[in-house]
């Protein structure tokens, strides 16, 4: 799974490299320390040949032997872990220290006078003994010369008992260590990322309507990123509000000489395309105007507030009609978008239902669950009981200007009003058959 957060990233990518870097180090160590052991157990294994060749006696017939008084008393000991035996170049076994007895160890080899011969092996309990053999030639009285073999070995269990207590030693400290790092490393990723979790929260205080920009106090890697965003923030707001004046201006300017034109029109196909160009526009107009639910800087709508006094007002327009118009909002369902927006949804889908309906009129507000975000999107449906819209006429009212029956009144950009808001918002419309036998129109508005 991928981590989202820097700090995780971090404290993951670091992890790794400790991990591999204390690795690395804990195995160089047990080389290190290994190396060094099998070194120090062959100088001592060298010293005992030597102190052993020193406290050997001649005897008659060729033959040498240690005196009793051996300054080592490991020999003396079965099993103490430190062996020697003395043999002659011909098999003879002159001598062998009586650790020996009952280890089933053989120390006997073939060596030449002047060689060194280091071997492992193996008692019969599976520890491992590393033994030293020296061939020497010594010279008796009378110029007579024996070649021997002194060998010495010594169990290596309490070098492998030291190597591993080392390895867990290593092992502990290298973990500790790697856990303190790791502690340190987050307090310092926390302090140091302080500033882009200021500029989250300020981000979402705008997104909600809360905050107009930035106004944190940021370091010099970030002041750039939030003063360009200020700037940024801010020259929106005036396009947009320039924008809607501009528009509102052009209605106005355009509503005199239209309505001029039309008492002066002489024929009723000249009239009939002013009042087409009327119609294009209007609906430009209010295409423009939308703000495409993107929520900057708008605070969220309580929908309850903009949905029930438009029923109200068009319970009073259909009077005549006497409609049942019901609502049926979720509590405290609220829009996080532009208040113009969902009064615009919200009127079109209504005014139709109450022009297409017999007697029933129901709109529903609901939450919508966004995925990916913290906050809630809503759905918008809208139920009568009239004829309701063929399926295959669907997608055509839709579009700007498409209007099913001409003896109801209307310039059939409602509906496509609606659909671009909402397609401008990442949500859509659909329009399905209701319970109450008409059409039903719902409309997904996601958060932005």
């Amino acid at each position: 799974m991928r981590a989202r957060s820097l700090s995780t990233r971090l404290l993951i990518s670091s992890s790794i490299v400790l991990l591999l870097f204390f690795g690395v180090t804990v195995l160089v160590f047990d080389a290190v320390y290994r190396n060094l052991s099998e070194s120090f157990i062959g100088t001592r294994l060298d010293l005992q040949v030597a102190n052993l060749i020193s406290a050997s006696d001649e005897e008659p017939g060729g033959r040498l032997l240690p005196r009793d008084t051996l300054s080592e008393a490991r020999y003396a000991t079965v099993g103490s872990g430190l062996y020697a035996q003395i043999e002659r170049e011909d098999g003879d076994v002159m001598w062998w220290s009586h650790s020996l007895t009952d280890t089933q160890l053989q120390l006997t080899t073939r060596l030449a006078a002047g060689k060194r011969q280091t071997r492992r092996m193996r008692l019969p309990d599976g520890s491992e003994v590393q033994a030293l053999s020296v061939g020497l030639e010594w010279q008796f009285p009378r110029r007579k010369t024996y070649n021997f073999i002194y060998t010495v070995a010594e169990d290596l269990k309490p070098y492998r008992a030291e190597l591993q207590h080392i390895r867990q030693q290593l092992f502990g400290w290298f973990a500790g260590l790697m856990a303190l790092l790791l502690v340190a490393l987050a307090i310092l990723l926390r302090w140091v990322l302080r500033p882009v979790r200021q500029v989250e929260q300020e981000i979402e205080a705008i997104e909600a309507g809360r905050a107009n920009e930035l106004h944190g106090d940021y370091p010099r890697e970030l002041a750039g990123i939030t003063a360009n965003m200020n700037a940024l923030l801010r020259a929106e707001r005036e396009r947009l509000v320039r924008y809607r004046d501009s528009l509102g201006n052009l209605a106005h300017s355009l509503k005199t000489p239209l309505a001029v034109a039309r008492s002066l029109a002489s024929t009723p196909q000249l009239q009939e395309q002013i009042t087409r160009m009327d119609e294009i526009v209007r609906y430009q107009l209010k295409r423009a105007a939308m703000s495409g639910g993107t929520g900057l800087g708008n605070a969220p709508v309580d929908v309850k507030e903009i949905i029930e006094p438009l029923c109200a007002a068009l319970t009073k327009v259909y009077a005549e009609r006497r409609l049942d118009l019901q609502s049926e909002i979720e509590p405290n369902v609220r829009y996080v978008g532009d208040k113009g927006d969902l009064m615009e949804i919200a009127g079109n889908l209504l005014d139709n239902a109450c022009k297409w309906c017999r007697k029933q009129v129901k709109i529903t507000v609901r939450t919508l669950v966004t995925p990916g975000t913290r906050r809630e999107g809503i759905v918008i449906a809208v139920e009568d009981d009239g004829s309701g819209i063929a399926a295959d006429q669907r997608e055509r009212v839709l579009k700007r200007g498409a209007r099913l029956d001409e003896r109801v009144s209307g310039q059939g950009i409602g509906l496509s009003v609606v659909h671009e808001i909402a397609h401008l918002s990442g949500g859509g419309v659909e329009i399905d058959t209701s319970v109450l036998g008409g059409c039903k129109i719902t409309v997904r508005l996601p958060a932005p």
